[in-house]
Protein backbone atom coordinates (compact mmCIF):
# COMPACT_ATOMS: atom_id res chain seq x y z
CA UNK A 1 0.00 0.00 0.00
CA UNK A 2 1.56 3.47 -0.78
CA UNK A 3 1.45 5.65 2.28
CA UNK A 4 1.53 9.27 1.81
CA UNK A 5 1.52 11.96 4.26
CA UNK A 6 -0.75 14.98 3.45
CA UNK A 7 -0.96 14.17 -0.30
CA UNK A 8 -1.28 16.25 -3.26
CA UNK A 9 -2.34 13.62 -5.94
CA UNK A 10 -5.81 14.12 -6.10
CA UNK A 11 -8.04 12.65 -8.24
CA UNK A 12 -10.46 16.03 -8.95
CA UNK A 13 -10.64 19.08 -7.43
CA UNK A 14 -13.76 20.16 -4.90
CA UNK A 15 -14.50 23.94 -3.47
CA UNK A 16 -14.88 23.60 0.29
CA UNK A 17 -18.72 23.85 1.48
CA UNK A 18 -18.07 25.26 5.50
CA UNK A 19 -21.55 26.18 6.28
CA UNK A 20 -22.65 22.91 8.38
CA UNK A 21 -26.40 21.97 9.28
CA UNK A 22 -25.80 19.55 12.11
CA UNK A 23 -23.12 19.51 15.47
CA UNK A 24 -21.59 15.65 15.41
CA UNK A 25 -18.34 13.87 16.65
CA UNK A 26 -16.00 13.83 13.73
CA UNK A 27 -17.98 15.98 11.79
CA UNK A 28 -15.80 16.52 8.17
CA UNK A 29 -16.99 19.95 7.25
CA UNK A 30 -13.66 21.29 7.35
CA UNK A 31 -11.99 18.58 5.43
CA UNK A 32 -14.95 17.47 3.26
CA UNK A 33 -13.75 18.85 0.23
CA UNK A 34 -10.25 17.74 0.76
CA UNK A 35 -11.44 13.81 1.22
CA UNK A 36 -14.22 14.19 -1.63
CA UNK A 37 -11.21 15.52 -4.10
CA UNK A 38 -9.93 12.29 -3.87
CA UNK A 39 -12.98 10.07 -4.82
CA UNK A 40 -13.42 9.41 -9.12
CA UNK A 41 -14.13 12.20 -10.90
CA UNK A 42 -16.45 9.61 -13.23
CA UNK A 43 -18.09 7.15 -10.89
CA UNK A 44 -22.05 6.01 -10.19
CA UNK A 45 -24.18 6.17 -7.11
CA UNK A 46 -22.44 7.90 -4.08
CA UNK A 47 -22.83 5.92 -1.53
CA UNK A 48 -22.29 6.85 2.30
CA UNK A 49 -23.29 4.47 4.79
CA UNK A 50 -22.49 6.72 8.23
CA UNK A 51 -23.92 9.70 6.87
CA UNK A 52 -23.82 11.45 10.42
CA UNK A 53 -23.54 15.08 9.81
CA UNK A 54 -23.27 14.41 6.01
CA UNK A 55 -20.61 17.05 5.67
CA UNK A 56 -19.02 14.88 2.53
CA UNK A 57 -22.12 14.67 0.87
CA UNK A 58 -23.28 18.12 1.31
CA UNK A 59 -19.69 18.87 -0.06
CA UNK A 60 -19.88 16.65 -3.13
CA UNK A 61 -23.01 17.20 -3.82
CA UNK A 62 -23.81 13.91 -5.71
CA UNK A 63 -26.02 13.69 -9.03
CA UNK A 64 -26.85 10.02 -7.37
CA UNK A 65 -26.60 9.09 -4.05
CA UNK A 66 -27.42 6.43 -1.01
CA UNK A 67 -26.63 8.32 2.59
CA UNK A 68 -27.74 5.81 5.17
CA UNK A 69 -27.06 5.33 9.13
CA UNK A 70 -28.68 2.61 11.69
CA UNK A 71 -30.15 5.74 14.06
CA UNK A 72 -33.82 6.25 13.36
CA UNK A 73 -34.18 10.19 14.67
CA UNK A 74 -30.81 11.04 12.58
CA UNK A 75 -31.95 9.64 9.18
CA UNK A 76 -35.32 11.42 10.32
CA UNK A 77 -33.86 14.53 10.22
CA UNK A 78 -32.25 14.02 6.67
CA UNK A 79 -35.44 12.40 5.22
CA UNK A 80 -37.21 15.60 6.46
CA UNK A 81 -34.52 17.93 4.99
CA UNK A 82 -35.05 16.39 1.32
CA UNK A 83 -39.12 15.79 1.96
CA UNK A 84 -39.96 19.05 3.83
CA UNK A 85 -37.34 21.21 4.39
CA UNK A 86 -39.81 23.51 5.87
CA UNK A 87 -41.16 21.11 8.20
CA UNK A 88 -37.49 21.36 9.73
CA UNK A 89 -37.02 24.66 9.84
CA UNK A 90 -40.28 24.79 11.60
CA UNK A 91 -38.57 21.95 14.02
CA UNK A 92 -36.11 24.12 14.85
CA UNK A 93 -37.65 27.53 15.38
CA UNK A 94 -40.15 26.50 17.25
CA UNK A 95 -37.57 25.26 19.78
CA UNK A 96 -35.58 28.03 19.65
CA UNK A 97 -38.13 30.43 20.55
CA UNK A 98 -38.93 28.27 23.62
CA UNK A 99 -34.95 28.40 24.78
CA UNK A 100 -34.56 32.02 24.30
CA UNK A 101 -38.30 33.35 26.00
CA UNK A 102 -37.87 31.42 28.85
CA UNK A 103 -35.29 29.92 31.39
CA UNK A 104 -32.50 28.72 28.87
CA UNK A 105 -31.18 25.67 30.80
CA UNK A 106 -34.38 24.49 32.27
CA UNK A 107 -35.24 24.96 28.08
CA UNK A 108 -32.98 22.57 27.27
CA UNK A 109 -33.52 20.10 29.91
CA UNK A 110 -37.24 19.40 29.02
CA UNK A 111 -36.18 19.18 25.43
CA UNK A 112 -33.54 16.55 26.23
CA UNK A 113 -36.13 14.83 28.44
CA UNK A 114 -38.96 14.74 25.49
CA UNK A 115 -35.99 13.01 23.29
CA UNK A 116 -34.81 10.95 25.88
CA UNK A 117 -38.35 9.77 26.61
CA UNK A 118 -39.06 9.17 22.58
CA UNK A 119 -35.78 9.54 20.31
CA UNK A 120 -36.80 11.63 17.46
CA UNK A 121 -35.16 13.94 14.81
CA UNK A 122 -37.07 17.05 15.78
CA UNK A 123 -35.49 17.17 19.22
CA UNK A 124 -32.38 15.84 18.25
CA UNK A 125 -31.94 18.83 15.83
CA UNK A 126 -31.62 21.37 18.28
CA UNK A 127 -30.10 19.74 20.72
CA UNK A 128 -26.82 18.86 18.55
CA UNK A 129 -26.73 22.44 17.72
CA UNK A 130 -27.22 24.04 21.62
CA UNK A 131 -25.44 21.18 23.58
CA UNK A 132 -21.92 21.87 25.13
CA UNK A 133 -18.99 21.78 22.91
CA UNK A 134 -21.43 20.50 19.96
CA UNK A 135 -20.29 17.05 21.21
CA UNK A 136 -23.49 14.10 21.12
CA UNK A 137 -22.92 11.61 23.91
CA UNK A 138 -25.38 8.70 24.24
CA UNK A 139 -25.33 6.37 27.46
CA UNK A 140 -24.00 3.22 26.28
CA UNK A 141 -26.57 0.83 28.46
CA UNK A 142 -30.00 2.88 27.15
CA UNK A 143 -29.25 5.41 24.48
CA UNK A 144 -29.94 8.38 26.94
CA UNK A 145 -28.51 11.30 25.38
CA UNK A 146 -26.67 13.43 28.23
CA UNK A 147 -24.53 16.40 26.99
CA UNK A 148 -25.55 19.34 29.02
CA UNK A 149 -26.92 22.86 27.50
CA UNK A 150 -23.82 24.70 25.69
CA UNK A 151 -23.09 28.12 27.05
CA UNK A 152 -23.32 29.59 23.16
CA UNK A 153 -26.16 31.03 22.00
CA UNK A 154 -27.62 28.59 19.30
CA UNK A 155 -27.84 30.36 15.70
CA UNK A 156 -31.33 32.18 15.23
CA UNK A 157 -34.54 30.58 13.33
CA UNK A 158 -33.32 32.75 10.27
CA UNK A 159 -29.45 31.77 10.06
CA UNK A 160 -30.85 28.12 10.47
CA UNK A 161 -33.64 28.23 7.78
CA UNK A 162 -30.53 29.74 5.18
CA UNK A 163 -28.36 26.54 5.60
CA UNK A 164 -31.28 24.15 5.65
CA UNK A 165 -32.24 25.88 1.51
CA UNK A 166 -28.28 25.52 1.08
CA UNK A 167 -28.30 22.30 2.11
CA UNK A 168 -31.43 21.05 0.58
CA UNK A 169 -30.41 21.94 -2.94
CA UNK A 170 -26.90 19.86 -2.08
CA UNK A 171 -28.64 16.73 -1.36
CA UNK A 172 -31.49 16.97 -4.07
CA UNK A 173 -30.30 13.88 -6.12
CA UNK A 174 -29.76 11.83 -2.40
CA UNK A 175 -32.37 9.41 -1.29
CA UNK A 176 -32.07 8.21 2.68
CA UNK A 177 -32.65 5.21 4.38
CA UNK A 178 -32.63 3.42 8.08
CA UNK A 179 -30.35 1.33 6.71
CA UNK A 180 -26.78 -1.28 8.54
CA UNK A 181 -23.94 0.08 6.58
CA UNK A 182 -23.56 -3.80 5.21
CA UNK A 183 -27.00 -3.93 4.16
CA UNK A 184 -26.55 -0.56 2.00
CA UNK A 185 -23.08 -1.16 0.92
CA UNK A 186 -24.32 -4.33 -0.83
CA UNK A 187 -27.07 -1.93 -2.73
CA UNK A 188 -23.27 -0.96 -4.48
CA UNK A 189 -22.23 -1.90 -7.77
CA UNK A 190 -18.96 -1.92 -10.05
CA UNK A 191 -17.87 1.91 -10.53
CA UNK A 192 -19.98 3.16 -7.57
CA UNK A 193 -18.20 5.09 -4.73
CA UNK A 194 -18.56 4.14 -1.12
CA UNK A 195 -17.24 6.60 1.76
CA UNK A 196 -16.93 5.18 5.09
CA UNK A 197 -16.67 7.38 8.46
CA UNK A 198 -17.64 5.01 11.06
CA UNK A 199 -17.29 5.62 14.63
CA UNK A 200 -13.60 5.77 15.17
CA UNK A 201 -12.15 3.52 17.74
CA UNK A 202 -9.95 5.75 19.94
CA UNK A 203 -12.12 8.40 20.22
CA UNK A 204 -16.16 7.76 19.70
CA UNK A 205 -17.61 4.85 22.01
CA UNK A 206 -19.69 7.76 22.80
CA UNK A 207 -21.73 7.75 19.73
CA UNK A 208 -25.02 6.07 19.45
CA UNK A 209 -24.68 2.82 18.28
CA UNK A 210 -20.53 2.78 18.51
CA UNK A 211 -20.40 0.09 21.29
CA UNK A 212 -21.59 -2.45 18.98
CA UNK A 213 -19.53 -1.98 15.57
CA UNK A 214 -16.63 -3.71 14.83
CA UNK A 215 -14.16 -2.46 12.37
CA UNK A 216 -13.39 -6.10 11.03
CA UNK A 217 -17.01 -6.63 10.27
CA UNK A 218 -16.71 -2.97 8.51
CA UNK A 219 -13.79 -4.61 6.48
CA UNK A 220 -14.86 -7.90 5.34
CA UNK A 221 -17.58 -5.60 3.62
CA UNK A 222 -15.15 -3.44 1.87
CA UNK A 223 -13.54 -6.08 0.46
CA UNK A 224 -16.89 -7.62 -1.04
CA UNK A 225 -17.56 -4.50 -2.35
CA UNK A 226 -13.95 -4.51 -3.82
CA UNK A 227 -14.50 -7.74 -5.78
CA UNK A 228 -17.53 -6.47 -7.44
CA UNK A 229 -15.17 -3.48 -8.60
CA UNK A 230 -16.76 -0.80 -6.22
CA UNK A 231 -14.51 2.26 -5.44
CA UNK A 232 -14.75 2.19 -1.49
CA UNK A 233 -12.67 5.10 0.68
CA UNK A 234 -12.30 4.72 4.21
CA UNK A 235 -11.82 7.17 7.04
CA UNK A 236 -10.40 5.92 10.29
CA UNK A 237 -8.21 6.82 13.23
CA UNK A 238 -4.84 7.90 12.14
CA UNK A 239 -2.51 10.35 14.32
CA UNK A 240 -3.23 12.00 17.67
CA UNK A 241 -1.44 14.29 20.00
CA UNK A 242 0.05 16.57 17.38
CA UNK A 243 1.65 13.30 15.62
CA UNK A 244 2.99 11.64 18.82
CA UNK A 245 0.05 8.87 19.01
CA UNK A 246 -0.20 6.83 15.72
CA UNK A 247 -3.51 4.64 16.52
CA UNK A 248 -2.51 1.05 16.09
CA UNK A 249 -5.69 -0.08 13.60
CA UNK A 250 -5.44 -3.37 12.36
CA UNK A 251 -5.84 -3.70 8.34
CA UNK A 252 -5.96 -6.16 5.85
CA UNK A 253 -2.84 -6.30 3.33
CA UNK A 254 -3.92 -5.86 0.10
CA UNK A 255 -7.01 -4.38 0.82
CA UNK A 256 -6.38 -0.73 0.42
CA UNK A 257 -3.72 0.93 -2.41
CA UNK A 258 -2.98 4.15 -0.70
CA UNK A 259 -3.36 5.51 2.80
CA UNK A 260 -3.30 9.28 2.70
CA UNK A 261 -3.33 11.77 5.88
CA UNK A 262 -5.83 14.25 6.46
CA UNK A 263 -5.10 16.88 8.74
CA UNK A 264 -8.74 18.02 10.87
CA UNK A 265 -6.95 20.36 13.02
CA UNK A 266 -8.02 20.36 16.71
CA UNK A 267 -10.00 17.75 18.38
CA UNK A 268 -13.28 18.45 18.61
CA UNK A 269 -13.53 15.86 21.25
CA UNK A 270 -10.60 17.00 23.58
CA UNK A 271 -12.32 20.72 23.30
CA UNK A 272 -15.07 19.11 25.29
CA UNK A 273 -12.98 16.77 27.94
CA UNK A 274 -10.74 20.01 28.08
CA UNK A 275 -12.55 23.15 28.28
CA UNK A 276 -10.85 26.44 28.14
CA UNK A 277 -7.54 25.30 26.94
CA UNK A 278 -5.90 26.23 23.47
CA UNK A 279 -5.15 22.50 22.76
CA UNK A 280 -1.68 23.13 20.50
CA UNK A 281 -0.93 19.51 21.13
CA UNK A 282 -4.40 17.81 20.52
CA UNK A 283 -4.08 17.88 16.61
CA UNK A 284 -5.38 15.36 15.63
CA UNK A 285 -4.67 13.23 11.41
CA UNK A 286 -7.49 11.01 9.91
CA UNK A 287 -5.98 8.07 7.50
CA UNK A 288 -8.08 7.83 4.29
CA UNK A 289 -7.25 4.77 2.56
CA UNK A 290 -8.63 4.13 -0.98
CA UNK A 291 -9.47 0.61 -2.94
CA UNK A 292 -8.43 2.42 -5.67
Amino acid sequence: MQRTLFDDDRCCSVAPFRSGLLKWIGNKQRVAHEIASYFPPDHGTYFEPFVGSGAVLATLAPRRGVASDMFSPLVEIWQTLLDRPAQLKEWYADRWHAVIAGDKVAEYERIKASYNSKPNGADLLFLCRSCYGGVVRFRKADGYMSTPCGAHRPISPESFGKRVDMWHRRIAGTVFRLLDFADAMALARSGDVVYCDPPYSHSQAILYGAQSFHLQDLLATIEECKARGVLVALSIDGTKRSGDLMCDIPVPNGLFEREILINCGRSMLRRFQMPGQTLESEVVADRLLLTY
